[in-house]
């Protein structure tokens, strides 16, 4: 029993190792465009779900109004989605400079808001390209033309770019920028390799015929999240080669890491809860053979107390994983330059562990608490 144990662990360690290997081949692959020194011509609308935003929102569409992107080609649409506070007051203040207000007035629940929000707002937008991002986020004055001169420059449909967290007040803070990090490097990676499977919705652009011509966010609208990867899948299957992931620094957008724990795993059980919907069965086994590894981790640490040879088999999981997670950390940490949070490396991996194999359990059992709503 040992034995088929120990070789059980073995198998799921040389996978994991091999995909951090793909995950480093992906990011490498990935080169950051010139400099664009054309005339910009394409229509862009920026859209924004905003639910109770009362405290971010002013910030946001500052830096959106901000943008160097010529002005003339650039329609800002925000959706106000049943917010309780002052959130859809803040931006109709705005409407003398161009910011377009959107309120949602759904008389049925719904269990997925933001979709219809987004939805919303990309029919009555006049855009060729959709620029999503959310409330809460900030960017330079250069990100839109950084988007806009990587679709004009390539044959793209899609775009992921790059989000990152930013401004941490905690320790705990720091250990999700890290570990976020990690999350958006394997977004990047796979579209560095040519399949693209994960992103992130704060920093998505799309064609808007696009968007239409997959069915829009219909099949996937039973779940309250999926805005962003499960969208990028079914625009994958009908362009495969023609999405693109951003590696500019110009094109980062960031925001805040969850401030305690109950609202980390609130997220992170509202991201697991897309893999339901995921089409793509190779990478769900992907994400299982990953789930496995992490709970073979858990045992042979229990183990540990009992047996050296148990021991010296997490310790050399333990040595594997921290040695490959690094390698791929490093380059992606330094794009974000934020690399002297590989310190944090040791302390987040255990921790990584146990949350990982706990999100795979609940992520698609539970409903789980959303912008002040229970939903699944």
């Amino acid at each position: 029993m040992t034995a088929l144990f120990s070789i059980l662990t073995l198998l799921l360690t040389g996978i994991y190792l091999f995909l951090l290997i793909y995950f480093i081949k992906g990011w490498a692959g990935l080169v950051r465009p010139g400099n664009y020194t054309g005339k910009f011509k394409t229509p862009i609308t920026v859209l924004i779900a905003a639910r109770n935003e009362e405290q971010n929102i002013r910030a946001t569409i500052d830096d959106i109004l901000a943008q160097d992107y010529p002005k003339e080609l650039t329609e800002i649409i925000i959706v106000d989605d049943h917010s309780t506070d002052n959130t859809a007051e803040i931006i109709r203040s705005y409407a003398n400079q161009g910011v377009q207000l959107v309120q949602l007035n759904e008389d049925q629940p719904l269990n997925s808001y933001k979709k219809k929000a987004i939805a919303t707002a990309i029919a009555q937008s006049n855009g060729v390209l959709m620029i999503a991002t959310d409330a809460d986020c900030r960017m330079g004055s250069k990100w839109l033309s950084a988007v806009v001169a990587y679709y004009e420059t390539n044959n793209l449909v899609m775009i992921s770019s790059p989000v990152a967290y930013f401004q941490e007040k905690s320790f705990f803070e720091l250990l999700q920028t890290l570990e976020f990090a990690y999350l958006i490097g394997i977004g990047a990676s796979f579209i560095g390799n040519k399949r693209a499977s994960t992103c992130n919705g704060a920093n998505l652009a799309y064609r808007k015929d696009v968007f239409y011509e997959v069915g829009g966010f219909t099949g996937i609208d039973n779940l309250a999240s999926g805005d962003d990867e499960l969208l990028l899948q079914k625009v994958a299957l009908k362009y495969p080669g023609q999405i693109g992931f951003l590696k500019h620094q110009d094109a980062i957008v960031y925001t805040h890491a969850k401030p305690n724990l109950h609202s980390f795993l609130s997220q992170r059980r509202r991201w697991a809860s897309k893999s339901v919907q995921y089409k793509d069965k190779k990478i769900v086994a992907l994400a299982v053979s990953i789930w496995l590894f992490n709970v073979s981790f858990l045992v042979n640490a229990g183990l540990a107390f009992f047996s050296l040879y148990f021991l010296k088999l997490f310790l050399l999981q333990f040595l594997l994983k921290y040695l490959f997670e690094l390698a791929f950390l490093w380059p992606i940490t330094g794009f974000l330059k934020r690399q002297a949070l590989l310190v944090l490396l040791l302390l987040l991996i255990p921790i990584h562990v146990i949350y990982f194999v706990y999100i795979g359990l609940v992520g698609n059992t539970r409903k789980y608490e959303w912008k002040g709503r229970v939903v699944r």
